[in-house]
């Protein structure tokens, strides 16, 4: 019980950076992904139910591809957008290819991908 209650905390201490690279450990290697909500669920078997891809889509991802020449500008971008500190946003943009904001609405995303190309980045939403 001990042991559960110090990884508890230590993944409440992550930083914003550290929590998306947890993320991706446990989708790649384990097959897990975060529920809309928060949990952690198992990934479904291959194959399934393909009605909801019908579904209009009403969370997306934005995901910094690459900062371009200004990457000071992006860099100062992301901090606002984010709330992390210098050296997390900077260690974001230089990372590429990683979410800057996940599950928000189109406008919100919308409005993030327009500031960061505004600022010399080139951003994809999905």
């Amino acid at each position: 019980m001990a042991d559960l209650k110090k990884l508890a905390e230590e993944i409440v201490g992550l930083t914003l950076l550290e929590a998306q690279e947890l993320k991706t450990i446990l989708k790649d290697e384990y097959g897990i992904e975060p529920a809309a909500g928060g949990a952690v669920m198992m990934a479904g078997p291959a194959g399934g139910d393909a009605g909801g891809a019908a579904e209009e889509k009403s969370e997306f991802d934005v995901i910094l591809v690459a900062a371009g020449a200004s990457k000071i500008n992006v860099i100062k971008e992301v901090r606002g957008i984010t709330g992390l500190g210098l050296k997390e946003a900077k260690d974001l943009v230089e990372a590429g290819g990683k979410a800057v904001k996940e599950g928000v609405d189109k406008a919100e995303a919308e409005e993030i991908k327009g500031k960061l190309e505004a600022a010399g980045a080139e951003v994809e939403l999905k």
